[in-house]
């Protein structure tokens, strides 16, 4: 399939969010509570992109970011479109993270020819420098507190996206920057 194949056959926003059932209400507030400056997307106004979101509704960083695109799309009327990571290994394995691991979200902006334009994710640089200090802190994946303690960690972590707007201003700025390089 090409990627205008994916987008057609992808779920909206709405049908994405109405079979969610983890991270949805953390992705509603973070959507509500976001405002962007819509001058940031002047740029892109008017290219007639659209996304295709790779995601999973419990993943930490699709809490984080999908709402951030979702504002950003608004703004920039680009339609997007949902596809479940677990379902559509054959699309996620063209975009690996550092060629082998499944990280998500991952968003692939296309023209309407069905281009790839841009891809970003699955998390900005800022916060993946955060996400290594956490997890710098963890002991050994072998010790017998490692799964409690990486569970304590990534709660932490989520309750920071979902509570900490310069987090969503990052996210904004990284996605924006992707674009800006690349339109």
């Amino acid at each position: 399939m090409n990627l205008n194949d994916w987008f057609d056959s992808a779920l909206t926003y709405g049908q994405y969010a109405e079979g969610m059932t983890v991270n949805k209400e953390e992705m509603e507030a973070i959507f509500n509570e976001f405002s962007l400056d819509e001058e940031k997307v002047e740029f892109v106004k008017g290219r007639q992109l659209r996304v295709i979101v790779l995601t999973e509704d419990w993943c930490g960083d699709a809490l984080l970011n999908n709402p951030i695109l979702m504002k950003i799309a608004d703004a920039a009327l680009m339609d997007v479109r949902f596809i479940l990571r677990d379902q559509n290994l054959e699309l996620m394995d063209q975009y690996l993270t550092n060629g082998t691991a499944r990280s998500i979200p991952i968003f692939i902006f296309i023209n309407q020819e069905g281009e790839e334009v841009a891809v970003w994710g699955p998390r900005a640089a800022e916060l993946q420098k955060m996400v290594n200090q956490v997890k710098a802190t963890l002991p050994p994946a072998d010790a017998p507190d490692f799964k409690e303690k990486q569970s304590a960690a990534f709660k932490q972590l989520k309750e920071s996206y979902v509570s900490n707007p310069s987090l969503w201003n990052i996210v904004s700025e990284s996605i924006l920057g992707k674009l800006r390089e690349r339109v």
